[in-house]
């Protein structure tokens, strides 16, 4: 049959475009004329009751992870489940063979992704990375020569390189505040902390919930609430909260959330989500902060625009979301990550992540000791699913970073147990510990926690 060049295929391009802007499942896929992947496990139709191992084994057949490997560093990067992957293809196809280009603001993907996360559209981005959201956050806020940031010193380079370039470049201030570790703390003990280190010049805290160096979840809700009572803007590196925790980011009253959608939320490599406030509710009642695209072929170049004063008429994620011709294949896939996690339910799997988090550290007490944890755990407010932990029989290994990195590397090469390790500062020790850290993840069981733990034990003797 002959083609032309708008009709291929027996489907109509425009139409295949519209279908891709609103997102790729299994029915839209079938509309597009591309048949139906035969790979893609379906999602479990029952839902599970406390501890269903069934629901969560069959959920656990949605991945291609190599089960030879236990994996456990979802902290680092996710495994896109075959439904994503199958869209991903299947759109990548499309757009060679139409030879698409995409000059788009996605909005149809956006308002999934913000209907999923308490939002509106105009206030998600879809980004690279956490690392691209923390750099266009920071480096769009108007900062001035002395104005202070108050951030931590367990940061994330995504975040303190930004910060050193405001420093480096505009004289902007960067105060740190020495994080604890372990569970002797609550989710006051960290707002007071912050608190003695805001003075008058503070214009910004910015802070990792969770930390990526330990697994402890800062309390990201009381700390909106101290900034706000100081006028203060807030930024929070959030690359482990989508697909992990189910958070209504409107409700954390933050004004500014980067986070990753190729970690716990299994999007494709390469994506992540910026989270802009762009209104003024009861979680933040404060003005929206002076905020300036960084990048952008969407802001409108008429005058007609005053970032000065922002307001919600303002569609500041079309203005960053806009940058040339998009990814329509990614943007597709982390549609359809965002998708498979609601059908699941985000309550569902943040239980089931974290509840095995929670029996990985009382696993982690009873072979090592409390003192071992480098996590939170009594707090349930500072707890999630990455756990950090001295694995070593003589704790003061935690110091040499050639014995943790043999650690790490002989827990993959002889248990095939694959995990990583941190470098932590540690308040009142001059040394960096190099704590190991795991992550639990909705394809884990409790039998996978068990393995993990009972591999670090045995290997922990070895190495003593």
């Amino acid at each position: 049959m002959e083609t032309n060049d708008t009709q291929i295929s027996g489907f109509s391009r425009r139409g295949a475009l519209r279908l891709l802007g609103a997102g790729v499942g299994a029915a839209g896929l079938g509309a597009l004329g591309l048949a139906q992947p035969a790979t893609a496990a379906p999602l479990p139709a029952v839902v599970p009751a406390v501890n269903d191992t069934g629901f969560w084994k069959k959920v656990e057949q949605m991945f291609v992870l190599d089960k030879r490997i236990l994996y456990m560093n979802v902290g680092t990067v996710g495994s896109p489940p075959r439904q994503v992957l199958d869209v991903v293809d299947a759109v990548h196809r499309q757009v060679a063979r139409d030879a698409e280009a995409s000059y788009s603001d996605f909005a149809d993907v956006r308002q999934v992704i913000a209907t999923a996360h308490g939002v509106d559209k105009d206030e998600i981005v879809i980004t690279h990375n956490t690392s691209d959201g923390m750099s266009k956050a920071l480096l769009g806020l108007n900062l001035r020569e002395d104005d202070e940031i108050l951030t931590t010193n367990h940061e994330h380079g995504g975040g303190n390189t930004p910060m050193a370039l405001l420093q480096d470049r505009q004289g902007v201030v960067i105060k740190r505040v020495e994080l604890p570790i372990g569970d002797e703390q609550t989710a006051e003990d960290y707002v007071e902390l912050f608190r003695a280190g805001i003075t008058s010049r503070t214009k910004l805290i910015m802070f990792s919930a969770p930390t990526y160096l330990t697994g402890t979840m800062l309390p990201i809700r009381e700390l909106a609430v101290l900034a706000q009572e100081h006028g203060i803007t807030t930024l929070v590196d959030g690359a482990h909260i989508p697909g992990m925790m189910n958070y209504n980011f409107r409700e954390l009253g933050v004004d500014f959330l980067a986070a990753s959608a190729a970690k716990w939320q299994c999007a494709p490599g390469g994506t992540g989500i910026l989270y802009i406030r762009n209104r003024i509710t009861a979680a933040n009642p404060n003005p929206l902060p002076e905020f300036w695209p960084i990048v952008s072929s969407g802001y409108p170049t008429n005058g007609s625009v005053d970032l000065r004063h922002r307001d919600p008429s303002q569609d500041i994620g079309k203005y960053l979301q806009s940058v040339g011709n998009g990814t329509k294949a990614l943007n597709a896939g982390v549609q359809k990550a965002v998708e498979v996690w609601n059908e699941i339910g985000r309550q569902r799997i943040q239980d089931h992540v974290v509840g095995l988090g929670d029996y990985a550290k009382e696993q982690i007490i009873e072979r090592w000791g409390i003192d071992a944890l480098y996590s939170a755990k009594s707090d349930q407010r500072l707890t999630c699913a990455l756990t950090g932990f001295n694995p070593f029989q003589n704790p003061a290994d935690v110091k040499d970073a050639t014995k943790s990195s043999e650690f790490v590397a002989r827990l993959l090469d002889e248990y095939r147990v694959e995990i990583r390790n941190t470098a932590v500062p540690v308040i009142g020790d001059s040394a960096l510990h190099r704590p190991v850290r795991v992550s639990t993840h909705l394809f884990h069981q409790q039998e996978h926690v068990d393995r993990m733990i009972d591999a670090a034990w045995k290997l922990s003797k070895l190495m003593a």
